[in-house]
């Protein structure tokens, strides 16, 4: 298995993976399905931060991170997504996925990463606490999917603990 950054001729098999999770689960509140061209375009706006985990020429999932917030006092965290195929699941992928998206993270100068879980994915949550990340947050019916209420669960990780704040003054222009 290998590592590596999205391409747009990714967006189709990428596409694939995040219409099934919109579909057929409800690890996001999102109901509306990408369409390969907006893959295509996350993907070439990343700015190579945008993995896939591939074997044997298959697209076995992908991860990328954003902003968390606007603003320049958040410009040191970013949220993150990760979804994978059923069949990688425990297989090492998204962990690998992980800890080669921390790596550009950091060099992204990122500070905290932001994990934004569905309550209804206990496997996410467990797989995020594995890697590190706490829980920081639980916000109650956040989301309605299926006729359901879910709760948000947010966890973040401090990817380079202990460094001190650089100055964030913003100066007027």
């Amino acid at each position: 298995m290998i590592i590596r950054s999205a391409t747009a001729a990714d967006a189709e098999a990428i596409c694939a993976i995040v219409n099934w999770v919109i579909c057929d689960t409800l690890a996001t509140f999102n109901t509306v399905e990408k369409t390969p061209h907006q893959v295509q375009e996350q993907i070439m706006a990343s700015n190579g931060t945008y993995l896939v985990a591939e074997q044997d020429g298959q697209i076995l999932g992908h991860a990328c991170f954003f902003p968390f917030r606007s603003g320049p006092g958040y410009r040191f965290t970013a949220e993150h997504s990760i979804h994978l195929l059923p069949a990688a699941q425990r297989q090492g992928a998204g962990r690998r996925l992980m800890q080669a998206l921390e790596e550009q993270a950091i060099q992204a100068q990122i500070h905290v990463l932001i994990a934004s879980v569905s309550s209804a994915n206990p496997a996410a949550i467990a797989f995020h606490a594995a890697l590190g990340y706490v829980e920081t947050a639980r916000m109650p019916e956040l989301g309605c999917k299926q006729g359901r209420w879910l709760d948000t669960v947010f966890m973040q990780k401090i990817l380079t603990p202990g460094i001190p704040a650089p100055d964030s003054t913003v100066k007027p222009g």
